[in-house]
Parts: C-alpha cells; structure tokens; sequence
C-alpha cells in the first residue's frame, strides 16, 4: 500500500486516539460524579416513593376512621348505609380544617399543586414552596380523607417535588441538576402510587420537565424503578382495576367509533376543566364580594360536598369504586351519565373551594363513565360490529385523563398499567390521539398549563416566551455613566414616563425597549401606591437584556438535546 494510500487510515486512527483520550479523561473526570448523581438520584427515588405510600395509607387510615369502615375500597357503597347527617358533617370539619391551616401557613390561602411544580422546575431552578408546600400536602391529605372530591396524585408530586427541593439544596445542586432530581422523585412518587413505572417516568418527563432529554433519562427510570418496587412491597405485583376478561377489539370497523369516542371525550374534558376554571374564579369573586375569611371558602365548599354526597356518595375522595364499576360494567346509560355530570360538579367545588388535591384521578372516573356511555349506545346501535361496551370505558378513561394532563404518551401507558390490559392499545391510542387534538385547542394545552396562564406564566408558548420572567431588572441593570448615559438624560426620560421599576423583570422590560425606541431605561425603586419614582437606581440597557436572554435560551436549548 503506497503512503498516499494509507495516509487516511492513519489519520483516522489518530483521531480514534485522541477521541479515545478525551473520553478516558472525561471519564475520570465526570465519571464519579455521575455516579454520585445516579446514587442521589436513586436516594430520592426511594424518599418520594416511600412518602407517596405513607401518603395513600394514611388517607385509607383516616377514612376508615372517619367513616368507621374496614374496606375504604368499598367507601361510597358503605356511606349510602351511613346517617345523612355524618355524611354532611364530615366535608364540612375537613373544610373548616383545611381552611384554617391554609389561612395560617399560606401567604395567598391556595394549595400548591402540579401546576406549582411545573412552574417551579421551569422558572424556580428545579425547586419549589417549602412551608407552603407543607401545608398544601396536610391540606390534601385532609380533603382527601373527609370527603373532597379530587385525586392522590396532585399532592403525591408536589410531595416528591418537597423532597428533590431538599435534596437539590443539600448538595448545592445547579439548576439542570436540581430538575433532574424533581424529575426523579416525580417519576417515584407516581410510579409508587399507582405502580406504573413506564407512565411515571414518562409523566415526569413529558408534564413536569417537558422534555425527553437524555441525560434526564437514565436516573429518573431508576428513580421511577425504585417507587415501583416500594408499591409492590406494600401491595405486591397488581394493577389499580381488574377488567373483565378480555376486551381486545372486535373488528377494525369499530375504529371509527374511537375516533368518534376521543372527540367527544375531548369536549368532555374541556367542560371539566373549564368548570374548575370558573369555580374558582366565581368562588374568588364571591369571596371578594361578601367579605369572608378565606378559612371559610373551603368551610363552604365542604357543605356543597356534603350535601352532593348525601344522594351521591360516589364523589367521595378518589372515586376508584366508581371507576372500576364503570370498567367492569356494572352501571346502567344514565348512572353513567348522572355520575360523571355529578362528579364534574363536585370536583369544581373542591379545588374552586381550594381544598386540596389533585385532578388526575377524577379525570380518569370521568372519563370511564364517559367511555362506557358511549360504548352502551354504540353497543347498543350497531351490535353486530361492536365488541364490549367496556372497552370504550377504557378508551374513554385515557382519552379525557390525556385530555387534562396534555400527556397523551404517559396516560396512554398508566391506563394500561392500571388495568393490566395491553391488547387495547389501537382502541385507547386513537381515542386519546383526538381526545387531546381537540382539548388542546379549546384550552391552553392542559389543565395545568392553563392555570398557570391565567397566573400570567405563559410556560405553554416554550421557552421563549417565559425565560424572561427569570431575570430581575435590578440584577441586570448597570450603574448610571456606564457608555456615557448621564443622570441627566436618565431624569429626562423619567419626566416623560419612560423607567421601569427595579423589581419588575425583564417580561415587562423588553416591550418598553420596543414601544419607546430607547436604548436604556431607567430604572427606579416603585413603592405601591406611589406614581413618581424617588430615586434613580440604575439603568437597564437593551442590549444586556437581549444578551442575558440569548443566553438562557441556548442553556435550555442545550439541556433539551443533552
């Protein structure tokens, strides 16, 4: 082989060399840390799943208490045996009880819920609440233990949310570290409370974290892993529901019906979530009208629950007796439709009422009461070419829970990990494909990205649209004389309305670049209730607020497709 021949091979063996070399280094370099991350990873993983458990038991415990039953699975059958006065005083006591301790250890009397940890893992580096945290979690635990009508899986992440914060803190963990911890201890904790290891990871990634970045990817399906095995333990190797035999579907024909299911399911949806929208701006405006203590709000709207209960015991707590009646069949065309309606109500008085709680749960009874109704009439219409009305319950129960969450991936595969039912997946895949199309357009993504839109955190536009909201001008801004900006010229723009409060972040800063054609503003420190600024703190320069976002934007790009 002549020498021009091999020189490419021995270039390509040099640079094989010197590749081999970084990454040896590297090794050595990152490679204990990494481990040290991954133990971390799998610490929380434990913490958040051994919390979510202790989490189910004591709601289990105190309805048992409260109600006097052995089998709180069987909880809405035995209070239909119940005095209707105990089935009223008990929602109105845990209201009154969350309502005091809310009003106590919260600065604007709401629980933190999902919404809470998505926005902290997108603008709080990675962490959330603490104190009200707490609070948010004893308050759910109540709400769901006395009769509110919500779901486990809402304070469950918050919960875990709590533990990654401390972790985070502990070890001084930078903010793509801290995420990666709440993403792990998200994926434990859903994972530990409904022994769905594939859903709770995805969940993690695909709601909270809204992103499949690899370097995410290994510790929190470890950490998922890890909650799986500490529900398994406790409550050994068994799905939430237990279906009927088999409900594969019958013939391809039927697919159009799904498709027909998802659309309806994503207008179901809608109207649930828009109704838990508007309790809680109508309780909020009732709220401000009348005067009341803010303990009260909850105190009211546990009456409302406890009247809705003394002929509806079903939209007491989780609703998983309800839901599996809907799976398995054993509810009549209009108990169904009756229940969901009902349960629709009672869940916008619950979180309108700031109870507590999440609405995973609920949205999956919905949605199975939803499926089956629909599957009785199609059933019903064309029997020659359906298969079970059960499996549209199903479908129905994915396609509104994917709905609410805007998490078609990671509900497609709890429902089939609930359910143990594999051999549906064409049936819950095509209802749950439209079902979230549709919802997706009439809301702001999902529930929770929609309650953080009316907050004015705009996360559902992508990173662009929310970076801003990090950086406070008086970080940014520079002192007065830097490239020969005069205090003069600074007053001058001041007299005629252009500054900026040194509190205020660069969201409101970049539009007042844009309408007023400066290169600077002023900024001042704004006392409320005072128009004019007393002093002069700084100014704010157009270009280190473009230069600041540029930045963060390429350190969210480069954590995405890490």
């Amino acid at each position: 082989m002549s020498q021009t021949d091999s020189a490419p091979i021995r270039r390509a063996l040099s640079q094989m060399r010197a590749d081999a070399t970084r990454a040896i280094a590297l090794l050595r370099e990152e490679g204990p840390r990494e481990v040290g991350f991954w133990f971390l990873a799998l610490f929380v993983g434990i913490a958040a799943g051994t919390a979510a458990l202790i989490f189910r038991l004591a709601i289990d415990w105190l309805q048992a208490t409260l109600y006097g039953t052995e089998d709180v699975s069987r909880l809405h059958s035995f209070a239909e045996t119940l005095e209707w006065y105990w089935v009223l005083a008990i929602p109105i006591v845990g209201g009154v009880i969350v309502g005091v301790l809310l009003q106590t250890l919260t600065p604007d009397n709401r629980v933190r819920t999902v919404a809470d940890v998505i926005e902290g893992a997108a603008l709080r580096e990675g962490r959330v609440e603490r104190r009200a945290g707490i609070a948010s979690v004893i308050a759910s635990w109540i709400t769901l233990s006395t009769g509110g009508s919500t779901g486990r899986e809402g304070p469950v992440v918050h919960m875990a949310a709590l533990i990654s914060t401390w972790a985070a803190d502990a070890v001084r963990a930078d903010p793509v570290r801290a995420r990666d911890l709440l993403g792990c201890a998200v994926a434990a904790a859903v994972s530990a409370s409904f022994n769905a290891p594939i859903a709770g990871a995805l969940f993690a990634l695909e709601v909270v974290l809204r992103h499949f970045a690899l370097h995410a990817l290994a510790p929190i399906v470890v950490a998922s892993a890890a909650g799986t095995v500490i529900n398994r333990l406790a409550y050994g190797d068994v799905t939430e529901f237990v279906l009927p035999g088999t409900s594969a579907l019958e013939f391809y024909v039927e697919l159009p019906a799904f498709l027909l299911l998802g659309l309806v399911c994503g207008i179901v949806a809608t109207l649930m979530m828009r109704s838990v929208l508007l309790a809680e701006r109508v309780e909020t405006r009732l709220q401000a009208r009348w005067g009341t203590a803010p303990w009260m709000r909850p105190a009211l709207a546990g009456v409302l629950l406890g009247l809705i209960a003394i002929a509806f015991p079903h939209i007491i707590g989780v609703g998983y007796e309800t839901t599996s009646d809907a799976l398995t069949g054993k509810l009549l065309l209009h108990e169904a439709v009756v229940f969901a309606g009902i349960k629709v109500v009672a869940v916008a008085i619950t979180i309108g009422g700031r109870m507590g709680g999440g609405i995973f749960s609920p949205s999956l009874m919905v949605g199975a009461l939803t499926g089956l109704a629909f599957g009785l009439i199609a059933t019903g219409l064309f029997p020659e070419v359906s298969g079970s009305h059960t499996l549209y319950a199903l479908a129905g129960m994915g396609a509104v829970a994917a709905s609410v969450l805007g998490a078609p991936i990671s509900t497609t595969l709890i429902v089939f990990e609930l359910t143990g039912d594999w051999q549906t997946g064409l049936a819950v895949m095509v209802s749950v494909s439209i079902s979230t199309a549709v919802s997706a357009n009439l809301v702001t993504r999902s529930f929770f990205l929609t309650q953080l839109a009316r907050r004015r955190v705009h996360l559902a536009a992508g990173p662009q649209a929310y970076l801003l909201r990090m950086f406070i001008v008086r970080n940014v801004m520079r002192p007065v004389g830097s490239d020969g900006v005069s205090e003069e010229a600074c007053w001058g723009l001041i007299r005629a309305g252009t500054y900026i409060d040194g509190n205020a972040t660069l969201e409101t800063a970049m539009p007042m670049f844009e309408t007023a054609g400066v290169a600077f503003l002023p900024v001042v420190p704004l006392s409320e209730g005072k128009e004019a600024p007393p002093e002069l703190m700084g100014a704010l320069f157009h270009i280190d607020a473009l230069k600041i976002y540029n930045r963060a934007l390429a350190a969210t790009a480069a954590e995405e497709h890490s």
